[in-house]
């Protein structure tokens, strides 16, 4: 919302106040979400009016829009559970438990069964945790304590206590001095006005020589601070709204504003509003004073945009909803705005992908962005690799179901059942891709990798051509738009096919659509054959504008990848195409870019990247603009082939960019960037088999002893070839420490989250090898991506802490450190933004709101969330810091460095207490920047350091080595190592891809690993583990990290249950010794 129309919100809420409208000053406080009146809330709260205190609440937060949210909710239906029991009100209960409580279970299921448990007990308080509880009078005292740090905590509520300073009857002061301008323009003022109503503009009767008085002298002006020039209003109610008054979001889309042809919508305020808050999108345009068109004057209305808050404090994780994960999916995220040049353009040709038929359509993958999505003009579907160049996949069009479609559209397809592709289009997680024929049909594929296309929905969408397609989140759930040749706009759930709305207004078939949102606000821009525009919101309020595209063309819209800047391209009739960008503030054409010809063929089709470029095929080239210059850049001919109007479309990251050509095929340009993607894949084989995601693979008989099976489960990821381009290397890999999930972080900077359903066959629902998990991809879009802005992917070092509820992960990837709320995937923050870089992140294990930073320039910050304070650096390294492990027995954080050196440090006054650099093996030579970890065992004070070249274990404060274990050289530098949970073994993973299990007290190994055991042998692929993580309860179990993006579970077989026996000296493994020794491996058999 503008901020002149928020702050007349606040005025009417002082006006309504002074009137004595109470209950309307609350409903107007809760509606608007501007201002949270605690008082009126401690009241509710005190007085025990739970259903008012929770609708109060849903002006400004809903259960799960972040943890503190969730945490309010909770305590507030606790304490009715709890009450509705000490009146021994049984029935009560129930109905709170099951309607109120029960939401809670998903996140919590033991807590949930806790809470049920109470219903047996004759009082409540034999609970040993709710012993304490006193009187209703005194919990609800306690309760509203816990619940006021609670909300003053929360993000949602900031800026939300604090009433603005205002002169008493603010609003009607305003009043007067309009009522003063007013009569001031009258032809024949009278001295003494007399004013009856407000709801037209004040003119005053004929009256011959009357002249204007002066402003000083103006009765209206001096009544002002009596308010006593006009009656008051207050008697009469609120006033009315005016008839086909437009809100500031959309009034400069109305060349001139008429009546809006809607009944429904002229009752009110139209404009891009959400119930709950409404917010305006578009500043106020300039407009005439309509009793006198020889004025003209611009509105004071200031665009107003919302900055993200600055980080915020966690409480204390002592409490009684000690929550999972319940993770939703993603929507892309872009990034700040970088320096760019021509040089960053794909215009170098890197491959033809020869199609059979004329393209019609095309869209990269969202997050494997060299997967290539084509549509063409006999109905076919492809999805391309186009790092090798290979068609992975291939439907030609079919209808699914002839019975469900309409009688006729039978009849139709019995003689014509030729149809032609009109849009094709990812969902923004790439889980689903829409197909747009022209023939009636919509279809929905989900993707799951490789070959693998299922059939999802079949919609028989519109009557006649459907000319677009598009993907949007109304209400957080996922949903398809379309449009047709009937001149309808329709919304269709993406899960269920349900049609959801249908907006009808244009009198002519309807070309395009553009589903967009700012701030909370979800709309549709609408265009049309006959040039028309119109937005929709997603209601049945009719459209919000009526607007014309330049020269009346068929127009298709875009934003800038960071939303807020809106485009438009089209070509009319007679050949003459625009590219223009809009001014949304005033519903008009900003700028028109120059360049393209003056007779097209057919459409220009154009496409934006990175927030900086344009590009649209025009006259057999791609051309392209600066978005801030009206004259063309650049343009290229693609080495010649390309039709007159090319079908173009870059992929997320503007590193390549594929080009229809004349014969029937598709150029793929590329920059430098996007060269070194396609280099990475190119010589490597496909293997679709390999694409299926959690499969469970069988290891054979591998060398370990006491051990002659072992189970490799739940194959986690892509790790064919192509799609380790696409996702990267993991990076990070963590067990959530309720050992449900895993979290992995890529190197394309892209969290995944796993997660394992509790069943028949894993009754726990924690991590294992013999249920596949599920990946993570909910509805609402959200992707939890890391800032990568300004970044050189090669220097980054990805880093990722867990909280210790699982509640938030905190995350970078040689950006920004980004904070992501676990339950939503929402980025509730970022901060510290480079350089210099974060390497490395832990949580201070007594205060979630202390963070230690390891620094690319080789410092530490100790950081202070809920201040947004670095508290001090420390700095004792010479190179990049690559680990850190704080002890709470020793009051001490140990960090570790690429310079190999240790440092211990107290968490008391941050002092150095020692150092101490690794010895390194004779004859060992360790890379210059090779990473050093550290982790504590579970006794806080021995402690494992790992690099690649030992595994040796020292004891904190002072850094004395009690031993070391150095591999043979064959097996190749150690990549990464980890304690089991009950600190009993180390997990040790190889360069060679093999891993070993080593007895944490003696480091001797006792069981070695096969690459062959969990990898399917290709000699020309070359991947190993780059990160190993132990499960957090299960001692046996550990997941690997690969280079080619994908994940594995590890666990003994079932018949031995554990990871072998110390082998013998004779099987060689030589003993483990003291600081300086190595020990031999044991052979595989």
């Amino acid at each position: 919302m503008s901020s002149l129309s928020r702050e007349l919100v606040f005025l009417i809420l002082q006006f309504l106040d002074e009137e004595k409208f109470k209950d309307t000053v609350h409903k107007l406080e809760q509606e608007s979400g501007f201002f949270f009146n605690l008082r009126y809330f401690e009241d509710m709260v005190t007085n025990g009016e739970w259903d008012e205190v929770e609708k109060y609440l849903s002006g400004f937060t809903k259960v799960d829009d972040n943890r503190y949210s969730m945490k309010i909710f909770f305590e507030i239906r606790k304490q009715k559970y709890l009450e509705a029991l000490d009146k021994r009100d049984r029935a009560k209960a129930v109905e709170i438990l099951v309607k109120d409580l029960k939401v809670f279970s998903a996140f919590n299921e033991e807590l949930f069964k806790e809470i049920t448990h109470l219903l047996t007990l004759e009082n409540f308080r034999e609970n040993e945790q709710l012993s304490k509880y006193g009187d209703t009078k005194s919990a609800r005292g306690i309760m509203l304590a816990e619940l006021k740090k609670l909300i003053e905590a929360n993000p949602l509520f900031r800026d939300k206590f604090q009433f603005p300073t205002l002169k008493n009857s603010r609003l009607r002061t305003l009043i007067n001095q309009s009522l003063n301008w007013q009569h001031q323009l009258c032809k024949n003022p009278r001295p003494n006005p007399d004013i009856k109503t407000l709801f037209v503009d004040h003119s005053c009767g004929q009256q011959n020589g009357a002249r204007a008085p002066s402003p000083v002298t103006n009765p209206l002006m001096g009544a002002v601070p009596k308010a006593g020039a006009f009656p008051p209003l207050g008697a009469h109610g609120p006033f009315q709204p005016m008839p086909a008054s437009l809100p500031p979001s959309l009034t400069g889309w109305m060349a001139n504003p008429a009546p809006v042809p809607h009944p429904a919508a002229s009752a009110g305020p139209i404009g891009l509003i959400a119930p709950n808050n409404a917010a305006a999108i578009l500043k106020r345009p300039r407009t005439p004073p309509t009793n006198n068109p020889a004025l003209d004057y611009q509105s004071a209305d200031s665009e107003h945009v919302l900055k993200r808050s600055r980080p915020f404090g966690m409480p204390d994780e002592v409490n009684n909803l000690p929550l999972n994960i319940l993770p939703v999916p993603y929507a892309g995220q872009s990034h700040g705005q970088s320096s760019f040049s021509p040089d960053d353009l794909p215009k170098t040709v890197v491959m033809t992908l020869s199609q059979g038929s004329a393209v019609k359509s095309m869209n990269f993958h969202p997050v494997q962005q060299i997967l290539l999505l084509v549509g063409t003009n006999i109905g076919d579907i492809m999805v391309w690799e186009v790092g090798s160049g290979e068609k992975i996949a291939h439907k030609t069009f079919k209808v699914w179901d002839l019975s469900a479609c309409s009688m006729p559209l039978q009849a139709s397809l019995a003689n014509d059942y030729t149809v032609s592709v009109n849009r094709v289009m990812w969902s923004p997680d790439g889980a689903l891709f829409g197909v747009a024929y022209s023939k009636h049909f919509v279809h929905i594929y989900s993707y799951h990798g490789g070959d693998d296309l299922r059939n999802h929905l079949e919609i028989e969408a519109h009557v006649g051509s459907v000319n677009d397609l598009a993907f949007s989140y109304p209400n957080k759930q996922l949903c398809v738009v379309t449009c047709g040749e009937d001149r309808v706009i329709k919304v269709w759930d993406a899960a269920t096919g349900a049609k959801q709305y249908a907006f009808e207004g244009h009198e002519a078939p309807v070309y395009s659509i553009c589903p967009h949102h700012k701030e909370n606000i979800q709309f549709i821009f609408s265009t049309a054959t006959d040039g028309k525009i119109k937005a929709w919101l997603y209601d049945n309020m009719g459209s919000r504008v009526d607007y014309n595209a330049p020269g009346q063309s068929s127009t298709t819209m875009a934003y800038s990848a960071d939303g807020t800047r809106l485009f438009s391209c089209g070509t009319n009739k007679e050949g003459e195409s625009y590219l223009v960008e809009w001014n949304e503030s005033e519903g008009a054409v900003k700028r028109k870019y120059f360049g393209l010809g003056k007779r097209s063929v057919g459409v220009v089709q154009f496409d934006t990247t990175k927030n900086r470029f344009l590009a649209a095929g025009d006259e057999f080239t791609v051309k392209f603009w600066d978005m801030d210059n009206l004259n063309l850049l650049t343009s290229t001919p693609a080495d010649g082939g390309l039709p007159p109007s090319p079908c173009i479309r870059f992929n997320k990251e503007g590193t390549l960019l594929a080009v229809s050509t004349d014969d029937n095929g598709v150029k793929i340009l590329a920059n430098s960037d996007g060269i070194r993607l396609l280099r990475t894949v190119e010589n490597r084989s496909f293997d679709a088999s390999r694409v299926a995601p959690a499969a469970i693979v069988k290891a054979p008989n591998i060398g370990t002893f006491g051990s002659n099976n072992t189970t490799i489960g739940t194959t986690i990821g892509d790790r064919a070839a192509p799609v380790a381009a696409m996702v990267g290397m993991v990076s990070r890999l963590i067990y959530t420490n309720s050992g449900v999930s895993i979290l992995a972080l890529a190197s394309n900077a892209v969290h995944k989250l796993w997660k394992w359903q509790r069943n028949d066959r894993n009754l726990t629902g924690k991590a294992s090898t013999s249920v596949a998990p599920q990946l993570w991809q909910p509805s609402s879009g959200i992707l939890m991506t890391n800032d990568i802005s300004d970044t050189n992917a090669e220097d980054a070092v990805p880093c990722f802490a867990l909280s210790k509820n699982d509640s938030y992960v905190m995350s970078a990837s040689g950006g920004k450190i980004s904070l992501f709320n676990m339950m939503t995937f929402k980025t509730m923050t970022t901060f510290m933004p480079p350089p210099p870089a974060a390497t490395f992140l832990a949580f201070h294990p007594q205060d979630n709101n202390i963070i230690a930073i390891g620094m690319d320039d080789s410092s530490i910050q100790i950081y202070n969330v809920r201040v947004d304070e670095v508290k001090t650096k420390l700095k004792g390294h010479q190179k990049r810091i690559t680990g850190l492990a704080f002890s709470h027995t020793l009051n001490v954080l140990v960090s570790s460095g690429a310079d190999s050196q240790l440092c211990v440090w107290s968490t008391d006054g941050w002092e150095k207490q020692a150092s101490k650099f690794l010895q390194i093996p004779n004859g060992r030579a360790a890379s210059p920047h090779a990473d050093t970890r550290v982790q504590f065992h579970l006794d806080q004070i021995h402690l494992l350091a790992v690099h690649e070249t030992q595994i040796a274990i020292y004891e904190a404060p002072k850094l004395e080595c009690l031993k070391q274990w150095v591999p043979l050289e064959a097996s190749g530098p150690i990549t990464h190592a980890t304690y089991s949970c009950d600190s009993q073994s180390i997990y040790v993973s190889f360069e060679d891809g093999s891993v070993g299990v080593l007895t944490a007290s003696t480091l001797r190994l006792r069981c070695r690993i096969s690459p062959a055991a969990y990898l399917p042998p290709n000699p020309s692929l070359r991947v190993f583990p780059l990160v190993i993580a132990a499960h957090p309860s299960d001692p046996n179990q550990f997941a690997l990290g690969l280079t080619d993006g994908g994940v594995h579970i590890v666990e003994p077989s079932e018949s031995e249950g554990k990871w072998g026996t110390s082998p013998s000296v004779e099987n060689g493994a030589g003993p483990s010794a003291t600081s300086g020794a190595t020990g031999a491996e044991p052979p595989q058999r």
